[in-house]
């Protein structure tokens, strides 16, 4: 198989996608005490702002559990 460079430049942009955003917001939804994989949703144009205001105005899990 031969990967030419527009190939290799979309595998790229993928990647860096990843590394840039998904990583991170997944790794601030798990500190919250939300799923992981909620982070996937930070690369798709409408639903991260629903992910920011969804994060912002719910009870965060980790918070009430850590209360006594």
């Amino acid at each position: 198989m031969n990967i030419g460079m527009p190939e290799a430049l979309v595998i790229t942009a993928i990647a860096s996608t990843i590394v840039i955003v998904v990583f991170p917001a997944g790794r601030i939804c798990r500190r919250l005490g939300f799923p992981t994989w909620l982070g996937i949703l930070a690369v798709l144009p409408i639903v991260n702002v629903l992910l920011l205001w969804y994060v912002a105005m719910a009870p965060w899990p980790s918070l009430t559990q850590a209360k006594p």
